[in-house]
């Protein structure tokens, strides 16, 4: 009789237990978003448009669908001012600004990997490179002093909407 009794009381302790889980599941809150930590990249702007030796460009008119993740302004290792500002697109890719004072050359090869020439684009009246990489594509100009690139996952189309943006 001292054996059922046991098994018995494990039993409702694990009952309880499980109840007191599940209704902890139901009460704390989940996310339900897609994991995209979006950052308010405003003040960054400000910021590195008072510091920077050239133009600094952010976008201005881009919908709520475009979320920004990521925002840095530094100098490299060379002493290169350096303006990163990047986005998760309506699409759900990924696309960034770059820009630097570096050469040319330089910025292209490190915002996008194994890139190679692919066209040129009209943006807004502008003159763009386009260029291919594994497994970022890109639009390139100069604008002022510094080297601009649109660089991404994303398609050329929303790399020019992102390039149509920069104020």
């Amino acid at each position: 009789m001292r054996g059922r009794q046991t098994v018995r009381d494990m039993v409702l302790s694990m009952l309880a237990v499980g109840v007191v889980v599940f209704v902890g599941y139901l009460f704390i809150p989940h996310s339900g978003g897609d994991g995209v930590h979006v950052v308010d990249y405003r003040s960054a702007l400000a910021s590195a448009k008072r510091a920077a030796p050239y133009p600094v460009l952010g976008p201005q008119g881009l919908s709520g669908e475009w979320r920004a993740t990521s925002v840095e302004y530094k100098k490299d290792a060379k002493g290169h001012a350096v303006w990163h500002l990047g986005f998760v697109t309506p699409s759900g890719l990924y696309a960034a600004v770059e820009q630097s004072n570096a050469g040319r050359d330089e910025v292209i090869a490190a915002v996008v990997t194994g890139a190679k020439p692919d066209g040129n684009a009209s943006v807004a009246g502008q003159d763009w490179q386009r260029y291919q990489g594994d497994p970022y594509r890109g639009l390139a100009a100069q604008t002022g002093s510094a080297t601009t690139v649109i660089t991404g996952t994303a398609s050329y189309d929303e790399l020019s909407q992102l390039a149509q943006s920069l104020k």
